[in-house]
């Protein structure tokens, strides 16, 4: 049996690398080029079936920002970087995905969520704001889509529902939102209640989208229990927003759960279920959430597609002493 060592593999690097200038090696002379640097990344989308139906995952970028000492609100940051570095992730600069899907039914093109809109990608300068650009790489075209829901009301969840120009980027499609978390913004009275600059700015926010004509007009509240569209339904998953729902896509004898923000990224918040999240708007009752959907995942091998996991964004769910931890689904080049 041979010791594999960093030591042996560089001190065997440096012995090709010297027999290679003595022209043991002449093709690596004869066959060495320059080539220009790509520059850019490749279109960002990824399809899988659920029965019947297609679903298109489809990447709307990346927010790239400074850790904040209080994004575990109630976990010291030395905890959190401890379980960032054990990722291979940096402690200092965070990665917040988005991840947007379409399903297609067969009798319905539909959007959930909308990721953070083409003016998210101007201010970006194309990090994030990707979905329409990556959805023409999938061969979609948005004026097909005849149904947006949202599964709550933070901007890159619905900041897509709007072009840069304010004018629709799903032309023709009913826009369904959850009654509850629908009642809650448009609500004068709590919105006059807000004192955070957070809450404030997504109180302006959502009237900005949800006041506009085009968007008013095509806007149906929905409800938990009861199907959206044809196979898909919706689930009350309360905490990270006052009327926060999720989602579940069947067809046949196969079944997803389209979870919104449950958990945020799985390595710190399904790991520990009992983090808190400095988006959630009610911790107790999100941390309660995430426990119970992640105890039904786990229990029944229910694949969940996540909006801020690592793209594709799927994975199975396992339960372990302390939480809960994911299975990210293997690529598969066909369907």
């Amino acid at each position: 049996m041979s010791d594999v060592t960093r030591r042996s593999v560089m001190a065997g690097a440096a012995t090709a690398a010297a027999a290679a200038m003595m022209g043991e090696f002449s093709w690596s002379t004869r066959a060495h080029a320059q080539a220009p640097m790509a520059g850019k990344q490749a279109a960002s989308y990824y399809r899988y079936k659920v029965g019947d139906f297609e679903v298109t995952v489809v990447a709307d970028g990346v927010t790239r920002f400074k850790l904040p000492p209080t994004f575990v609100a109630n976990v010291d940051t030395a905890e959190v970087k401890k379980a960032l570095a054990a990722n291979f992730y940096d402690t200092e600069i965070f990665n917040n995905n988005y991840t947007p899907i379409v399903v297609n039914t067969g009798k319905n093109l539909v959007v959930i969520d909308t990721g953070t809109g083409e003016a998210g990608f101007n201010q970006s300068k194309g990090s994030n704001g990707q979905f329409l650009t990556n959805m023409a790489a999938a061969g979609i075209d948005p004026k097909q889509v005849d149904t947006v829901i949202i599964s709550h009301f933070h901007g890159d969840h619905v900041n897509g529902i709007l072009k840069a120009d304010n004018t629709l980027a799903f032309p023709n499609a009913a826009i369904r939102v959850p009654g509850q978390e629908y009642k809650y913004w448009m609500d004068d009275g709590e919105m006059n209640k807000q004192t955070s600059e957070r809450m404030t700015g997504l109180f302006k926010n959502n009237r900005r989208i949800f006041t506009n004509p085009e968007v008013a007009k095509r806007v149906e509240p929905y409800e938990a229990g009861k199907d959206i569209v044809s196979g898909i339904t919706g689930v009350a998953t309360n905490g990270h927003s006052v009327g926060h729902h999720s989602h579940i896509v069947s067809s046949g004898d196969k079944s997803i759960f389209v979870q919104g923000d449950v958990t945020h990224v799985p390595y710190l918040f399904a790991r520990n279920p009992g983090w808190h999240l400095m988006f959630d708007q009610d911790p107790q009752m999100a941390e309660a959430t995430r426990r119970k959907v992640y105890d039904m995942l786990a229990a029944d091998k229910m694949m969940v597609q996540a909006f801020h996991y690592p793209f594709p964004s799927a994975a199975y769910i396992e339960k372990t002493p302390t939480g809960y931890r994911e299975h990210m689904i293997q690529w598969s080049p066909t369907l």
